[in-house]
């Protein structure tokens, strides 16, 4: 492949990306650039019903919000915030913690 369709490719990849940055509505390849996921996730998903979506005919489009919404429902909480959690939910109870020494017996 020559230097200069490696910069075409490059520069089509950096205005679809652009474009994502500035459109609210979505279409399937849009949507697996912006998730990272695959077409082929994508629709899977969507047959699923795993991820919010429109249907015109046989047309799937995304609403941006409600994808960026979605990919941020699965957080996973940091040690500090379970240790957190659970101090509060014992000091809600009045639980008094182990010692770590007795902790597994």
């Amino acid at each position: 492949m020559k230097i200069e369709d490696i910069i075409k490719t490059k520069l089509e990849e950096i205005k679809k990306a652009t474009l994502i940055g500035v459109k609210d509505m979505l279409n399937v390849e849009e949507c697996s650039m912006l998730t990272g996921y695959t077409t082929a996730s994508i629709y899977t998903f969507c047959n699923k019903r795993m991820i919010p979506h429109f249907k015109r005919g046989r047309l799937v489009f995304f609403s941006k919000k409600e994808i960026e919404a979605w990919l941020r429902e699965t957080r996973v909480p940091t040690n500090d915030e379970i240790s957190n959690e659970a101090l509060t939910y014992m000091a809600c109870k009045n639980l008094k913690a182990k010692p770590e020494a007795n902790r597994g017996r």
